[in-house]
């Protein structure tokens, strides 16, 4: 009876840790909504923005000078990420995917287009990259902040 019990347990062990491994392979990653409110996640993608995105997105978020105008390579600068940009009008998960794996034509960017927007995915976690995102979105006004989560709610709909 022992021996029975102890074949139950395991079998009982193996079903629930292949039912949480089947879980989390189908359910959607990361955040429903990167919520601004949580301060150490903020300070921790402050100083993440400051030694990766800085130095093209500025030290304030403001982007590139004359950031709607193509430069002579066809390039566009880049944007600002503060309430004056067009971050904001794009969903969480698209702002994980653009910094994750740059702009992708026909995806995150216009067919064809052509960016100098890296790919983070190898310098970056996922959980590197809300951080960031976090900090980014505690820089919006609530009436932006509130528009924005309006768009990646629709988007998950």
């Amino acid at each position: 009876m022992t021996r029975r019990k102890l074949v139950f347990g395991v079998v009982g062990v193996v079903i629930i840790g292949a039912a949480a491994v089947l879980y989390s392979t189908i359910r959607p990653s990361g955040p429903a909504f990167i919520d601004p409110a949580d301060q150490s996640l903020v300070m921790q993608g402050k100083a993440i923005y400051a030694n990766n995105c800085a130095a093209c997105h500025g030290e304030s978020l403001q982007g590139q000078p004359n950031w709607r105008e193509r430069m002579s390579n066809g390039r566009l600068p880049a944007p600002p990420h503060d309430k004056s940009g067009h971050t904001w009008h794009h969903p969480d998960a698209m702002l994980v995917d653009m910094v994750r794996n740059g702009l992708v034509p026909g995806k995150t960017a216009p067919p064809g287009y052509v960016s100098d927007m890296p790919a983070y995915r190898d310098i970056l976690s996922d959980q590197e990259i809300i951080a960031v995102l976090t900090y980014i979105k505690s820089t919006w006004p609530p009436k932006v902040l509130e528009a924005q989560k309006e768009v990646t709610l629709q988007q998950q709909n």
